[in-house]
Parts: structure tokens; sequence; C-alpha cells
């Protein structure tokens, strides 16, 4: 039996770091659609901004449904 093909491996990682906002194309039941990366790995944390809600969702997932990508200047 033929196993299909695991596309994930041919996809390109972007790199996030903490502190970043993303929009994403479909927006949280609250209404927002930019969220705080709060923790990076094989998952990502999230906040929403406007709700302050927290997810746990894969970096794959996180790739697809990404719209654009704001950078935040860390503070010293």
């Amino acid at each position: 039996m033929a196993r299909a093909k695991d596309n994930r491996q041919d996809r390109l990682v972007v790199p996030f770091t903490v502190g970043d906002v993303v929009t994403l194309r479909k927006p949280h039941p609250c209404g927002g659609n930019e969220w705080e990366i709060k923790r990076v790995g094989a998952d990502l944390g999230m906040a929403c901004l406007k709700c302050g809600r927290r997810v746990m969702i894969d970096r794959f997932t996180i790739q697809r449904r990404l719209a654009r990508r704001v950078s935040v200047e860390n503070e010293v």
C-alpha cells in the first residue's frame, strides 16, 4: 500500500521570536486577529491581543494561517 507523502518536511521554517506580533487570516472568536508570540519551539504559544486568551498551536499550522508578520523591537 502506497503512503501519502508528508509535505511538512518540504516547507521552510519561518523564524519566530518571543515578542513578535503576527496577524492571522481568520479572526479569533472575540473578533481579534493579532497575536503576540509568547513561547517558541515546535509549538508556538500565543496570546490574543484583544482578549488575552493564550493558545498553543504547532508551527506549521501558524505558517499556513499567517497573513502578515509585524516584528516588535525588544525594549531594554
